[in-house]
């Protein structure tokens, strides 16, 4: 299991030899510090803490320079864990660096994002509900969502809507994971990542590229 952390820089496309167009996004990824070790016998479980894009030193939390300085680094904006064996934590050390040259002979990624937050939406535009008909009568309903529970709902005890029950509400602004995106190439001069497809998130939004756990 290989993990960097980076920022979405867009989407493109490239041609390959025969000429077929395949989308990709660009994700600029790594390099990362390894700002933390985790064992079990410290920690109860197995994990490398990674550290991505530096904190100016005057904006930086004492707390978060201090964990900082162990590695022989700056504070950073973009902290996350890989869970692995106790084997696998073995080969870290605390200021180790990772780049993309990690990903060298890997086919296969799962990228994790936040996705664009759309606000509030009804169901329509949130659900894909069908909306109720334009014309036969319909009053200032188009959009409605229709009827959400009855006097003696399925649950059993009293006309309350069901939990999970699709209703209009805030949309998106959640963490999505996009799996088996083929890795297409890797610029190890600009520490780029092309891979094919989309992936969610603003231009610029904080990523996470890890290697499929799954073969395709």
């Amino acid at each position: 299991m290989v993990m960097l952390l980076g920022k979405k820089i867009g989407m493109t496309r490239v041609y390959d030899e025969s000429g077929r167009i395949t989308p990709v996004t660009v994700i600029q990824a790594g390099p990362c510090k390894v700002m933390q070790v985790k064992t079990n016998e410290s920690d109860g479980y197995s994990a490398i803490q990674l550290g991505y894009d530096n904190v100016k030193e005057s904006r930086a939390k004492q707390s978060a320079a201090g964990h900082a300085k162990k590695a022989d680094t700056t504070a950073k904006k973009f902290v996350r864990e890989l869970r692995l064996d106790d084997e696998s934590v073995g080969q870290y050390s605390i200021g180790d660096e990772i780049s993309v040259s990690a990903f060298s002979g890997v086919k296969f990624v799962d990228v994790s994002g936040t996705s664009k937050g759309k606000g509030f939406a009804g169901v329509m535009k949130r659900h894909g509900f069908g909306g109720f008909p334009a014309s036969h009568g319909t009053e200032r309903k188009h959009r409605a969502p229709g009827s959400i529970s009855s006097f003696a709902s399925d649950a059993g005890h009293g006309g309350h809507p069901k939990k999970g029950k699709k209703m209009a509400g805030r949309m998106g602004g959640v963490r999505v994971t996009t799996k088996h995106h083929r890795l297409v190439s890797i610029d190890e001069q600009k520490n780029l990542l092309i891979v094919k497809g989309a992936v969610s998130g603003p231009c610029g939004s904080y990523i996470e590229v890890r290697s499929s756990k799954t073969a395709v």
